[in-house]
C-alpha cells in the first residue's frame, strides 16, 4: 500500500475540505479518467483496492496511472481510553480529495472506451466518494467551449 517514505512531522491536524481542485483536474497521461465529484478522504487501502479491480478487468493490458497519493497521516486513540493523554498514534494514510480531481487514468492501444468504462465502474465501487468517468475527447470540448463572434452588417 502507498505511504510516504518519510515526513517532516509525524502527526497532522485534520484540516478543512472546501473548494474545488485547481491542480490535477485535467487528463494528462491516458485517454480515459475517473474524476471526483465530491470531497473526502481516500485511504491507501481504497486506492489499492481500486487499482486491483481495474488491473484485473483489463487483464493487465494498457496502462493505469494513479494520480493521487496518500500523504496525510490519520491518528487514532486506543479504544476505551479516557479524555486527555494527548493525540493518538498514526494508524493509516489518506489522500485529501476535492471535487474535480482526477483519481485514475487509463490508456493504451488495446483499451477501448467500453473496457475503460467498465474497469472504472468497478473501481468506483471501492471508493467512498462520488466519481465520474471522463474520456479525453469529452474533456477537450468541456474545457474549451466554442466562441462565436457576432458579425456586424
Amino acid at each position: 500500500m502507498l505511504s510516504p517514505r518519510r515526513v517532516k512531522f509525524r502527526k497532522q491536524q485534520r484540516g478543512r475540505m472546501c473548494g474545488v481542485a485547481t491542480r490535477g483536474n485535467t487528463i494528462a497521461f491516458g485517454q480515459f479518467a475517473l474524476q471526483a465529484q465530491e470531497c473526502g478522504w481516500i485511504t491507501s487501502r481504497q486506492i489499492e483496492a481500486s487499482r486491483r479491480a481495474m488491473t484485473r478487468y483489463v487483464k493487465r493490458g494498457g496502462k493505469i496511472w494513479i494520480r493521487i497519493f496518500p500523504d496525510k497521516p490519520v491518528t487514532m486513540r486506543p479504544a476505551e481510553t479516557r479524555m486527555g493523554s494527548g493525540k493518538g498514534n498514526p494508524e493509516f494514510w489518506v489522500a485529501v480529495i476535492k471535487p474535480g480531481r482526477i483519481l485514475f487514468e487509463m490508456g493504451g492501444a488495446e483499451i477501448t472506451e467500453a473496457i475503460a468504462k467498465e474497469a472504472m465502474r468497478l473501481a468506483q465501487y471501492k471508493l467512498p466518494i462520488k466519481t465520474k468517468f471522463l474520456a479525453l475527447d469529452e474533456q477537450a470540448s468541456a474545457v474549451e467551449p466554442e466562441t462565436t463572434v457576432p458579425v456586424e452588417s
